[in-house]
């Protein structure tokens, strides 16, 4: 089976991350990207939404999260969090039909977020250490979820 690593925006699949530039519409407002929007939903607080959304690049709305994080409702990880990412990585597909386009084209093959030296639990959580073309460490839910958003297109 053919696998495909993702990582860096600038590489090959980097369009398959939250980090890749491609703005979100949701509830009337635009967010600059699908990782900007899944920092938002962890919170209730509108202000601190709007702060997140605000932010110019997507690594800046997530160290904006990180600082308000005595406020999150949705706790990392959680069932609720895996949801929102759910939703926030659909949106971005279902909003940019070349994306849509490009994972269905890659068919059968196994993905994986590529968490290179990061450490930490959450890194596994949603990507793995690369440990060989087709096995890494990790749970791999940003991968996880990217398969079953191809399969469900590809039933269409």
């Amino acid at each position: 089976m053919k696998s495909i690593w993702f990582k860096k925006v600038a590489e090959k699949y980097g369009w398959m991350g939250n980090m890749a530039p491609y703005p979100i519409m949701y509830n009337g407002k635009v967010w600059l990207t699908s990782e900007a929007l899944f920092q938002g939903m962890r919170f209730d607080d509108e202000e601190i939404k709007e702060i997140i959304r605000k932010e110019k690049s997507p690594m800046g709305a997530k160290m904006k999260s990180k600082k308000y994080k005595d406020q999150m409702v949705v706790i990392p990880m959680s069932p609720q969090d895996v949801e929102n990412m759910r939703k926030c990585v659909k949106m971005k597909f279902d909003q940019h039909p070349q994306l849509k386009k490009e994972l269905m084209n890659t068919k059968d093959a196994y993905i994986y977020e590529d968490i290179g030296n990061r450490n930490g639990e959450r890194h596994k959580f949603w990507g793995v250490k690369k440990i060989s073309e087709n096995e890494g460490d990790g749970q791999n839910m940003m991968g996880r979820i990217l398969m079953e958003l191809r399969d469900e297109y590809l039933m269409e």
